[in-house]
């Protein structure tokens, strides 16, 4: 009889630690992610007044302003897929520049059409979902584990289609005014007005930049095109700072901006020639600012931060634990913590129909670039950079012999095995000292680090990308997640995946219905309480197609 009351007490007591939230959400600090597209740290906290942006002044003024922070990649969606894994694109096979048309929200989920992707071999690449290494997840999973309410609103293009296990509210209505009452969230907006597209788009909105006025970097030739696209530029920038101002408003009626960290910061460089898709600073580099609710004095940060950084800070300022596979550093932590690096890693691959091979490492002195590629031209002939006027006068001004020596330097026919660039002397990139024996021990220095890091991540880029889709994709064929094996003990139910990798979701529900990936899964991370109506649950990895879904009905 003791022993059966002895269960009966521990029984009870499972139950209602199954009942409790993990934590207790006043622990847990709300965070806010303010993400754009395409520009560079052309703000006036960078030193840079061109653009009016009263909304951005007002938070750096409350901010920690950090000057050297890059991307990965010079592109959305391998830039995008570092940010949501904390991990390098060239290591998890996300570094080629589209696969698919996962852009969106939970991603189109289709594979079919004509892709215009070439690889280095000349072989087509037809659309597909990156099969990232089975301990790969988007690193949302450990914070709604542990309670957080995660949005993103609505971008997600990361090189395969978002899980339902990554995000709580996906789409254009997703919010953190969604979640429950204190429960503590984490909430991205992206913005896309600065795109690139919005340089052609944007032709018939008055700009709001004199032309006159712009500055312009050495490698561009004054002329009246150059500068009315770089007005262009500079006048989508202040419509961004509208749109940025609102959303804070909307933080500040809510009562929740002085426990809220924000988060300011553009995905890769701007959208003008030589920035986008560019392995240099102009293409790697990018303003961040970050609002600290309980230190709001306006600083400077100069650490070298990367993009693989961003996950595991997150975690560390929601006190959970990062798990051993992330690639980056927490830049936001204890002070007693030692975690700054010395280098930033950069890599380009395919960019959409062209295809090159180059490494870039960057100190807080020095760009060291590899080329594997000397044969291809260093200008990317991309389409879709076309439907900017600039790019096609410069490309006939260059056709015409027009261009001085800086403006000629992106169009060089082959390039040099390596580059190096002093910072201080050449901010643009312009003059590659890599034969002047001055420098010869800290080129030596960055070759070294370069290889190191190779060797750590496992770069993968020099294997064809039909050769790796073969290893993703047998036969051409997506896998599937296996169907999750659901097991009851009372009213407890435990999900076990058969996938390895594979993380699963549910939703319970009152009524029988067909559940879409927008119908609020929850993601399973410990024993759940049935006690009525249906479960639906489903196993999902990243760049599997889901598992079929399992329907019970208590």
């Amino acid at each position: 009889m003791i022993d059966n009351f002895k269960k009966m007490i521990r029984y009870l007591l499972f139950i209602y630690i199954l009942s409790v939230p993990s934590i207790c959400f006043s622990q847990k600090p709300n965070i806010l992610w303010i993400t754009v597209e395409d520009i560079s740290p052309t703000l006036s906290m960078y030193g840079d007044s061109t653009a009016k942006t009263p909304n951005l002044d007002r938070l750096a003024s409350e901010s920690s302003i950090f000057t050297e922070t890059f991307t990965t990649v010079g592109v959305c969606s391998p830039s995008r897929s570092s940010i949501i894994t904390g991990m390098y694109p060239v290591s998890i096979g996300t570094h080629q520049m589209r696969t698919g048309k996962d852009v969106f929200g939970w991603g189109s989920r289709n594979y079919n059409g004509i892709s215009n992707a070439i690889d280095v071999n000349g072989d087509s690449i037809p659309f597909h979902s990156v099969v990232t290494p089975p301990e790969v997840k988007c690193f949302t999973e450990y914070m709604r584990a542990e309670g957080y309410f995660c949005t993103n609103n609505s971008k997600t293009d990361y090189q395969f289609a978002a899980p339902v296990t990554a995000w709580d509210q996906n789409g254009e209505n997703a919010h953190w005014r969604n979640r429950e009452k204190d429960q503590p969230f984490f909430s991205v907006f992206n913005f896309d007005v600065t795109h690139e597209s919005k340089m052609w788009l944007h032709r018939d909105k008055p700009l709001t930049v004199e032309p006159s006025i712009v500055p312009l970097p050495p490698y561009f030739p004054d002329t009246e095109t150059v500068r009315n696209d770089v007005a262009r530029n500079y006048s989508n920038i202040e419509l961004l700072d509208k749109m940025v101002g609102d959303l804070i408003k909307e933080l500040k009626s809510d009562g929740l901006l002085d426990n809220t960290y924000v988060f300011f910061f553009s995905d890769h460089g701007g959208p003008l020639p030589r920035g986008k898709r560019s392995h240099y600073e102009s293409g790697l580099k990018v303003p961040m600012i970050i609002r600290n609710p309980y230190d709001k004095s306006k600083k400077y940060i100069n650490d070298l931060v990367s993009f693989v950084d961003l996950a595991p800070t997150m975690l560390s300022l929601a006190k959970i634990n990062i798990p051993d596979h992330f690639q980056g550093n927490t830049f936001i932590q204890d002070e007693n913590i030692n975690s700054k690096r010395d280098y930033i890693f950069g890599s380009g691959d395919r960019f959409d129909e062209t295809y090159d091979r180059v490494r870039s490492v960057i100190s807080k002195e020095y760009v060291y670039v590899k080329n594997y590629h000397k044969d291809r031209p260093a200008y990317k002939d991309v389409l879709y950079r076309k439907n900017i006027d600039m790019t096609n006068e410069m490309l006939k001004l260059n056709e015409e012999d027009k261009l001085n020596a800086d403006q000629k330097y992106w169009f060089r026919e082959s390039k040099s095995k390596e580059e190096f660039y002093i910072k201080s002397e050449d901010p643009y990139s312009l003059k590659n000292v890599i034969s002047d024996s001055k420098y010869k021990h800290e080129i030596k220095k960055h070759r070294e680090a370069l290889k190191s890091w190779q060797r750590r991540i496992n770069d993968i880029g020099a294997e064809s990308e039909k050769r790796h889709l073969e290893h993703m994709w047998p036969n051409g064929i997506q896998p599937k997640t296996q169907k999750p094996e659901l097991a009851f003990k009372g009213n407890i139910a435990t999900i076990r995946s058969k996938t390895i990798g594979a993380s699963n979701a549910y939703i319970i529900s009152d009524i029988d219905f067909q559940p879409s990936l927008d119908d609020g899964w929850k993601l399973y991370h410990k024993p759940v309480i049935v006690n009525k109506g249906y479960i639906y649950v489903i196993s999902t990895r990243l760049g599997f197609e889901d598992s079929d879904i399992i329907k019970i009905k208590l």
